[in-house]
């Protein structure tokens, strides 16, 4: 007789919160009562360092981007083309080189969290970080591409000695109004992770 896997890992800690889960005989899915079993010292210590590997990277996500933003923001008060390229350069490095690595990372481990932790993936609360993380990834992916081509931009204007197009000034305007979008779905996101509203 094969034995009930579990859909999660029994009883685990999350917040100084103790979750009982449940086991469920594959088969046919009966759910059956989990005896209570804490994770013991060795899974413990995977879970904190996957919990601060989801904390750290929820941090580069939001500070990566609020200080990249900011950078390139400020770039916008100056004529000067080669500070302009400069800004625009780095903007798009620090979000291949930060962001997007941390963009990655935040799901897969909010995923084994929620699986470790035992939570309900259909919580309320949950289902509307899903939402709104998947809001703010298609605000940056845009946003990215727009950071390109106003680096693009610049660099044309400066080989040909020519001011920028108004292309530029377009394409600025509309990076600057997706990334509210990204930016408030963001701060919920981390109220709804710190609160885990009921």
């Amino acid at each position: 007789m094969e034995r009930p896997r579990t859909a999660c890992r029994g009883l685990s800690a999350f917040n100084g919160k103790r979750i009982i889960c449940s086991l469920f005989v594959p088969a046919t899915l009966v759910p059956l009562t989990a005896t209570p079993l804490p994770l013991n010292p060795q899974e413990m210590e995977i879970y904190s360092v996957i919990k601060t590997l989801h904390i750290l990277s929820a941090t580069i996500v939001f500070g990566t981007g609020l200080g990249i933003a900011f950078f390139m923001l400020r770039s916008n008060f100056t004529d000067d083309l080669t500070e302009k390229y400069f800004a625009a350069r780095t903007t798009v490095l620090a979000d291949f080189v930060f962001t997007l690595p941390a963009v990655v990372i935040q799901p897969l481990s909010g995923m084994w969290l929620i699986w470790q932790g035992g939570f309900d993936w259909q919580a309320p609360w949950l289902i509307a970080t899903y939402c709104l993380y998947v809001v703010a990834g298609f605000c940056w992916l845009p946003v990215v591409w727009i950071q390109i081509e106003l680096k693009r931009l610049i660099l044309s204007a400066r080989a040909s000695g020519t001011p920028l197009p108004d292309r530029y000034f377009r394409l600025f305007r509309l990076w600057f109004l997706m990334g509210w979008p990204a930016f408030l779905g963001l701060l919920v996101i981390f109220y709804l992770m710190v609160s885990q509203p009921q």
